[in-house]
């Protein structure tokens, strides 16, 4: 099982590399987007385009290799990361307008399970976690890069179950693979996003954990310094109000 595990994970790997590449040249905004907004800013990208004309390109991966593609000088207009950490990461070699960075949205962790599982389990203190694997492993984002994983490491560690877990991981790259894995059958737990969750029919949630049990989920946005004069508009657009419902269907917070 382990070693379709890792199979599973370095394919989907090598399928999302394309992905997190330049966008379309000849987009008019180019989104560099963490993989768990890519339905809702695919939406919105079709809406954006009808109502201003402006097209719009998206590449769709974990954080951490969307920020360091940017820090090696892939072009983006517009930097939507899944935590304050690559945002800060950016920021700090300049390679963001500071002045533009917004926390746009925030989201729910949630523990989920193959469709067809009969688990029931309430995410508390001390939950029998390790027991509900049954010897499988727990699919989520690296905790070591990615930020569902870093948000899930927050969660087990105040839970006080990290310990049991630590070296049952399957450490995705991204949520979405993570996501998959479950969907798959081939892990019987994973932690994900709410809105991961709910856009995978293959999956259900067994429960939702505390939010005072891990950092605060927040998304921020913000211009590159190699921006279009168009990428400032398209955040107008996401912060108004086609956005702020698009995202509220999701199943996101707004924050703003």
């Amino acid at each position: 099982m382990l070693k379709r595990l890792l199979a599973g994970l370095t394919l989907g790997m090598l399928l999302l590399a394309p992905a997190a590449g330049a966008a379309p040249r000849q987009a008019s905004v180019t989104v560099f987007a963490a993989a768990s907004l890519t339905n809702v800013l695919q939406e919105l990208g079709t809406e954006y385009t009808k109502e201003t004309g402006n097209t719009v390109g998206f590449s769709f991966a974990a954080t951490s290799m969307l920020a360091r593609q940017i820090e090696t000088g892939a072009h983006a207009d517009v930097f939507f990361s899944a935590d304050q950490e690559w945002m800060e990461y950016l920021d700090q070699r300049g390679l963001v307008q500071k002045a533009s960075r917004r926390n746009l949205l925030g989201n729910r962790l949630a523990l989920v399970a193959p469709a067809d599982s009969a688990l029931q389990l309430k995410v508390e203190p001390n939950f029998k976690l390790l027991v509900a694997l049954k010897g499988g492993r727990l699919a989520t984002g690296d905790p070591d890069s990615v930020p569902v994983g870093r948000y899930a490491r927050s969660a087990l560690t105040s839970l006080g179950v990290w310990n049991d877990l630590a070296e049952r991981l399957v450490r995705a790259d991204n949520v979405r693979t993570a996501l998959a894995f479950v969907a798959r059958g081939e892990a019987p737990l994973g932690i994900v996003y709410l809105t991961d969750a709910k856009a995978e029919p293959r999956v259900r949630i067994v429960d939702l954990f505390p939010t005072n049990s891990h950092f605060p989920i927040s998304y921020p946005i913000a211009l590159t310094n190699g921006a279009s004069a168009q990428a400032a508009a398209f955040i107008e657009f996401l912060r108004g109000p086609a956005g702020t419902a698009a995202f509220e269907k999701f199943g996101f917070i707004v924050l703003h």
